[in-house]
């Protein structure tokens, strides 16, 4: 049978190919419209957005870096300075291939592997399209060698810039500080817009305190970029605003002074103008080069540094904690006269011990036969420890902390330095908090000529020597002698007084001060190495146990000081102002584990009070070097 044959039906196909066209013109349209209602969203709703894009395109905002104020001393000697340097920069955006650029460039600029380090820590820390400095302080040779190379490296770039750079070292180190490469956590704490253009902070001392004031504003430049991106002109320009330079209080001749004097030992020297309580040198020994640390100091370096068991980042003069020993004295001596416990006058008799009630331990005198009869000022003159411990004891805790107190002991003395820490006046809470124990009067006994749990900075002990100088007046310690914007007048600081330490009667100052005085010149005084010099001074010298006899003795079995390991032997400290009738200095020295206080506290006045043609000769030699580079 015959298959049959369908016939098409033209009017079905007609209808569908309509149906079809309908559905696609509608498509069609719909998508128009989208198209035009998303043209003109584009330009209408989001036309700030997209010329501002295009300009970036065209224009480019580069931020420039303020230049750095400068650092003087009180006389105008530069103690921070910055230097032209060349460095290698890169935009990492711009690097396709960043170890391979990294290998290549090495061949041409010589890179360590703290460079590399440092770079890629801050590749972490910055935007892809920030400049990131690779190497600082290139050699002309490696800036022509870069220069014919360039073209192989594109977004490495060679930079000018200018270097913090401190000509003198390690003399000024613990005070200066250094500036160093801005961290994540100090990213976080800063204004980054103004920082945009910079790579450091201060990180410690005057550079940390007076960050705001040294860094100075970032500026803006406006750059026509060509397709490349690479600028063609500079279209507006907007200055940075260079940083104020500041002017310290330091006197850098007496600083270098004191640092000599202290040379090859670990010590402080720590000297005040009473008068206004401008700081005139701030010494710790031994130092570091903070050149070091400015572009990053390498690890084995820093655990050198770290490691050292002479602790040369260990700033001494405003941390270090010791006891006061017998420089405790005369501010025990004004204690008893400020509570009436004890007039000039009052006289004990020191058999050389000194036994508390109801106990049978026996307190012995540094001078094992005793002193005899012993008032105030020959009590402070010999260092009678009887005295001072009966005095104690009739103060008590309480009222030696309240004294103490009154001097700067215990508490933050207020000196522009972030670092500074209050040491320790000990109390009965105190022991308990801390120790878990109760407080014995024999703990009373040993505070009472600075033994025991007090601990004491060099700078406490200077600020209270210069409110005795004072006699109460008291201003609290400070750096900043005045500041001055590039182009403006100098900026003075001021004083600023605190509230003064009042007795009785006034001339209970005077008697604590002929005491003083009696430690230079009687021949029982115990500062006899100042003996002789060509203007008055007052001082007070302490010795502070650092072993036990019985500690020493298992190490050497002969108790002289010489033969005991150097580590373990006394310190030794001095507080001192002259001239004493017009007080110009005060100060404090503390040397670890040796007998020369005195001899370094007469080699610091002598330079500053006396001119230069009668200091003795081995000091002049001494201090006359080249205080240019150190």
């Amino acid at each position: 049978m015959q298959k049959r044959i369908a016939i098409k039906n033209h009017i079905e196909e007609i209808r569908l190919i309509n149906q079809r066209s309908i559905t696609a013109l509608i498509i069609m349209a719909l998508l128009v419209f989208i198209l035009i209602f998303r043209l003109a969203y584009l330009q209408f709703s989001k036309h700030d957005l997209y010329t501002t894009l295009s300009q970036k395109n065209w224009l480019d905002l580069v931020p420039l870096e303020p230049t750095r104020g400068l650092i003087y001393d009180r006389n105008g000697i530069l103690l921070a300075e910055n230097i032209p340097v060349f460095s290698l920069d890169v935009i990492p955006y711009k690097v396709q291939n960043m170890p391979k650029m990294l290998a290549d460039i090495s061949r041409i600029v010589s890179l360590s592997e703290n460079d590399i380090a440092q770079f890629q820590k801050q590749l972490k820390q910055h935007r892809r399209f920030d400049e990131i400095l690779l190497k600082l302080r290139l050699t002309e040779e490696e800036v022509a060698k870069f220069y014919e190379n360039q073209y192989h490296f594109p977004g490495v770039m060679i930079r000018a810039r200018l270097l913090r750079h401190y000509p003198m070292g390690n003399t000024f180190s613990h005070v200066l500080g250094y500036i160093g490469r801005i961290s994540i956590e100090e990213l976080n704490d800063i204004d980054q817009s103004n920082y945009s253009a910079t790579n450091y902070i201060g990180k410690q001392g005057i550079e940390k305190f007076y960050e705001d004031e040294l860094h100075g504003t970032v500026g803006y430049e406006q750059a026509e970029n060509d397709a490349s991106g690479e600028p063609v002109r500079i279209l507006n320009q907007i200055k940075p605003i260079p940083g104020k330079n500041i002017y310290l209080t330091l006197d850098s001749q007496l600083q270098i002074a004191a640092e000599q004097a202290l040379t090859g030992h670990r010590g402080a020297v720590i000297a005040i103008q009473p008068q206004t309580g401008q700081v005139l040198a701030v010494v710790s020994e031994p130092g570091f080069d903070p050149n070091m640390f400015i572009n990053g100091v390498s690890n084995i370096d820093y655990k050198n540094l770290q490691e050292s068991p002479d602790r040369p980042l260990y700033n001494r003069a405003i941390r270090g904690l010791y006891s006061p020993a017998s420089t405790i004295k005369p501010f025990m001596a004004l204690g008893g006269l400020r509570y009436g416990i004890i007039t000039p006058e009052y006289t004990i008799y020191d058999p050389g011990w000194f036994k508390l009630k109801n106990s049978s331990h026996i307190f012995h005198d540094w001078r094992h036969h005793g002193h005899g009869m012993v008032n105030l000022e020959r009590a402070i003159a010999g260092s009678c420890d009887t005295y001072f411990w009966e005095l104690g004891v009739k103060l008590g805790i309480i009222k030696i902390g309240e004294n103490l107190k009154q001097f700067g002991f215990g508490d933050l003395t207020g000196i522009d330095l972030d670092e500074e820490i209050p040491g320790n006046v000990p109390t009965p809470n105190w022991k308990r908090k801390t120790k878990g124990a109760v407080w014995y009067e024999g703990d009373t006994v040993a505070s009472a000529i600075g033994q025991g749990y007090m601990q004491i900075t060099p700078l406490q002990l200077a600020t209270g020597v210069s409110t005795i100088a004072m006699r109460g007046e008291r201003f609290v310690p400070y750096l900043l002698m005045g500041q001055q914007e590039p182009g403006k007048n100098y900026n003075p600081s001021t004083p600023t007084k605190m509230e003064p330490v009042m007795l009785q009667d006034p001339n209970y100052w005077q008697a604590v001060i002929t005491g003083m005085q009696d430690v230079v010149t009687s021949p029982e005084g115990t500062g006899h190495k100042l003996k002789g010099a060509l203007y008055s001074v007052a001082a007070k010298t302490g010795t502070a146990q650092v072993y036990s006899r019985k500690q020493a003795a298992n190490e050497s079995d002969i108790i002289n000081e010489d033969n005991i390991p150097e580590r373990l032997r006394n310190n030794s400290l001095l507080i001192a102002f002259a001239p004493i009738d017009n007080p110009q200095i005060a100060i404090a020295v503390i040397v670890e584990n040796s007998k020369l206080a005195s001899l370094v506290a007469r080699q610091v006045l002598d330079h500053y009070l006396l001119p230069k043609s009668q200091v003795p000769h081995s000091q002049v030699s001494a201090n006359n070097v080249n205080t240019t580079i150190h």
